[in-house]
């Protein structure tokens, strides 16, 4: 039996695949697909790799059993856009398609909120530009303008914006999927995949189940009546762009916007979380009885993909130490801090010297050089920032021994030697079971 994750280098994001079934009858499931520059070199060679060992010949699709995308934000969804574009392109010329993907999950923006996001889509194009509702970057003045009038902090401003300027990338999915005949969440009746109380897991096959933890009903009934709300604003008070999108972050939306899984095969089990918040995570554990209630109750998995690639932001002190697993994988490069050194010393905190291991999608300088990097650009705009107002508070200045993770591991040796990095040139597999031999 076969219940393997199989982790991609992603940049900025998120890319696995999970091998399930038996070594004659192999299963997939494909989850996320990265930013830009992470489908050609990272995503399809694998995938064209695993159709060689099956020995399918050229005209036959490699079979996907579930393609799950987990929320709408560039870094998750633009790999997968890039594979259906040129899907789409084969199909349109009559060409052999690479994959034939049994089922999509996917939540669609307008279907979360109740609603078709005019307004909300034309502040975001109007901010950013329509550049950046195409997997482009929001332009840092822009961006700051939104920052400075939002309560919120920094981090939950970005992480929202991400979400909103890729709602389009959403409905181009939606259309892609349609256009190559894959059945859009399928197992749930075409509705929204959340979490219910008392949730069932839902079977794949071959032994393979999901137990969908979020996103949960109750939330996305008050992020629906948050729209209400700030649609009614909108028409009263005429808000500028920067002003309406200030008015619409919230730490929720990111969280809301992403599927959490728990995925089951043989006593075997993986957490795919997605960039949801850990408390929701924990809320959404106890809600389809898999977490009892109470800060003391744990839980073990295998394999637990940490939250928002590693952001402390998206972590309380107490996840780590309720939920256990013997893997935990971090995927993120540095770009926006991520991993963030925050998060793993909590980690070491709640696990110490116990068995387990760390899996980075990068080699560690390059991420200190990444989340060097930018921890000096948002040093920067504090910097900028204070001129005009002088209460700003400005951050120190980088410390490799402060904030380095090399520093960290060096000093805890003995995590420092449960790390396995990621390599490009070979797949990084977690072998739950019977190990995947290509």
């Amino acid at each position: 039996m076969l219940f393997s994750l199989d982790v991609r280098r992603a940049r900025k994001g998120d890319c696995f695949l999970l091998h399930f079934g038996s070594k004659n009858e192999p299963g997939l499931v494909m989850i996320d697909g990265g930013p830009k520059s992470v489908y050609k070199p990272h995503l399809e060679p694998r995938l064209k790799a695993i159709k060689a060992a099956r020995g399918l010949a050229t005209e036959d699709p490699l079979q996907v059993d579930l393609l799950m995308v987990s929320h709408v934000d560039d870094d998750h969804i633009q790999g997968i856009l890039d594979l259906t574009k040129e899907e789409i392109t084969a199909k349109q010329a009559h060409q052999p398609q690479l994959l034939n993907v049994l089922s999509l999950w996917h939540n669609s923006f307008d279907e979360i909120i109740g609603h078709e996001p005019k307004e909300l889509m034309a502040s975001v194009k109007t901010q950013f530009g329509a550049a950046s509702v195409a997997g482009g970057e929001l332009p840092d003045d822009a961006r700051r303008e939104v920052e400075e009038r939002s309560a919120e902090d920094p981090e939950v401003v970005v992480s929202t914006l991400k979400v909103l300027a890729s709602i389009e990338q959403g409905f181009r999915l939606r259309q892609d999927a349609e256009g190559l005949g894959w059945a859009r969440n399928p197992e749930v009746g075409g509705k929204l995949v959340i979490a219910r109380e008392g949730g069932k897991a839902i079977a794949i096959g071959q032994g393979l189940t999901l137990t969908v933890v979020g996103p949960m009903q109750p939330e996305l009934n008050a992020l629906h009546q948050k729209h209400e709300e700030w649609l009614e604003e909108l028409k009263k008070k005429g808000k500028s762009p920067p002003e309406a999108l200030a008015a619409y972050v919230d730490k929720s939306v990111p969280n809301l916007s992403s599927i959490v899984v728990l995925a089951e095969c043989d006593g075997k089990r993986i957490l795919l979380t997605g960039d949801a918040r850990g408390d929701k995570i924990l809320e959404g554990l106890q809600l389809v009885g898999l977490l009892e209630p109470g800060k003391k109750s744990k839980m073990e998995v295998d394999v637990l993909k940490v939250p928002h690639h590693g952001s402390s932001n998206n972590l309380d002190d107490d996840f780590f130490e309720r939920i256990i697993a013997k893997h935990y994988v971090f995927s993120g490069n540095g770009e926006h801090g991520n991993p963030e050194r925050e998060a793993l010393e909590m980690l070491i905190s709640a696990r110490g010297e116990e068995p387990y291991l760390i899996h980075l999608t990068y080699p560690i300088d390059e991420i200190d050089a990444g989340r060097e990097a930018d921890w000096n650009k948002e040093r920067d705009k504090q910097i900028a920032r204070k001129k005009k107002s002088p209460g700003t508070k400005v951050r120190e200045k980088w410390s490799p021994q402060k904030q380095s993770l090399a520093a960290l591991f060096e000093k805890h040796e003995a995590v420092g030697r449960k790390i396995k990095i990621v390599d490009s040139t070979k797949p990084h597999l977690i072998d739950l079971l019977d190990p995947v031999k290509f």
